[in-house]
């Protein structure tokens, strides 16, 4: 049974969003930046080093950009909960996943291409 409480409307239910918003946008924009400038660190590359390079690359930025589609939809998926009691636990962590995503997939960007030396 369920609370009469649990769906009023909640008071500064829009925080968290809001927050994430302000922390995932900007999070998103620097990794996909150095992401995409980063191919400039083998301009000097040539041969064996420059195919590793760019294979390991096209990976990896593969996978950064999966990342920040699924800290996109979290951030949607934020704002699209009802504004209510019953979902503000879930707000928050969805809230709170979506600038997580992006530091886990731009840590793994960087973990997966193979820098020359």
């Amino acid at each position: 049974m369920l609370d009469e409480s649990q769906n009023t409307r909640m008071r500064g239910a829009w925080l968290p969003p809001l927050a994430s918003t302000l922390t995932t946008l900007p999070l998103a924009l620097f990794a996909f930046g150095y992401a995409g400038l980063s191919p400039m660190a083998c301009d000097s590359c040539n041969g064996a080093e420059a195919d590793r390079f760019t294979e390991s690359f096209d990976v990896a930025f593969t996978v950064l950009s999966a990342g920040l589609v699924a800290s996109l939809i979290l951030l949607v998926l934020s704002w699209c909960l009802p504004w209510t009691r019953r979902y503000a636990s879930r707000r928050g962590i969805l809230a709170v996943g979506a600038p997580a995503m992006v530091l886990i997939a731009f840590v793994m960007f960087l973990g997966l291409v193979r820098w020359p030396s």
